[in-house]
């Protein structure tokens, strides 16, 4: 469980990992400026606004016993959506340490989860945060091709998504479907490759709650696990093709994504069909 700098003020202890011991937390370097207030501050998301993104710099606000690290800002994307974390390096004093997962808690903080064996930078210390781009870039053409798939799916069939996953190097969709052709796989790999073929431009778009409330198709998800209070709401918009609210990182344009391959079809229990894709190339 993550310790926030509210227990811990309240504690007045803070575990130094690398030491072993335990030491006055008015003693850490920086660590009484930060606790100041209340609670930590939600985390602003370079991300959403930027996927392209690779690394950017920032202060380190918090930090925890499970060599978990809170930075002001932040380029790296958090589990979520069924999108998988980045990975990469925070570099800081002439070091570098490993980040290995990546979540956000309720109150909107990101935690980096650094490896056992990395360096744990100080609360005030400036970090730079790089991100494994790689990994980014195919997690976010996974993605795109994920919501093509979906928007043909939709627009053929009029079937809600009841689950998605991305686990490089595949991905998947659950769909509401009663029934799954032998063919439905080749013609979803055909039809996924003419829209990636056409190039369309993928874009992120800002839509008041109501006005999004207005159009059902945004909320893909059979189970609408959006809060309420997210306003406005973030929508992916492959233009021509499909719209739908998404937290999640993209591509620029449908051609980024590249050829595109139905792995396998499978049902999975009644109006529960699921289709695999991964890339080529």
């Amino acid at each position: 469980m993550k310790v926030s700098l509210m227990s811990l003020k309240k504690s007045a202890l803070y575990l130094n990992p690398r030491a072993g011991t335990m030491v006055d937390m008015a003693a850490k370097a920086g660590i009484a400026a930060a606790a100041a207030g209340s609670t930590i501050r939600e985390t602003d998301l370079l991300y959403v606004s930027d996927a392209y993104r690779r690394q950017s710099d920032a202060e380190v606000v918090a930090v925890d016993v499970e060599h978990g690290v809170v930075l002001d800002r932040t380029a790296f994307f958090p589990t979520g959506g069924g999108q998988p974390h980045d990975t990469g390096q925070l570099t800081f004093a002439g070091t570098r340490a490993t980040v290995v997962d990546v979540s956000k808690d309720e109150a909107g903080v990101v935690w980096h989860t650094l490896s056992p064996e990395s360096p744990i930078p100080a609360v005030g210390t400036h970090v730079r945060g790089l991100v494994d781009w790689e990994r980014r870039y195919l997690v976010m053409r996974l993605h795109t091709a994920q919501h093509i798939m979906n928007g043909i799916v939709w627009r053929d069939f009029g079937a809600h998504v009841t689950g998605a996953r991305i686990i490089p190097p595949e991905a998947r969709l659950d769909f509401e479907l009663d029934a799954m052709s032998q063919g439905l796989g080749r013609a979803l790999e055909e039809a996924i490759n003419e829209v990636v073929h056409q190039d369309l431009p993928v874009r992120a778009v800002w839509l008041p709650r109501l006005e999004a409330d207005r159009d059902p198709s945004l909320m893909r998800l059979k189970a609408n696990l959006i809060p309420r209070s997210i306003d406005p709401l973030r929508v992916i918009d492959i233009v021509g093709l499909d719209r739908q609210a998404d937290g999640g990182t993209h591509v620029g344009a449908t051609g980024e994504v590249g050829h595109v391959r139905v792995v396998r079809t499978e049902s999975k229990g009644k109006a529960n069909k699921r289709v695999r894709i991964a890339l080529e190339g």
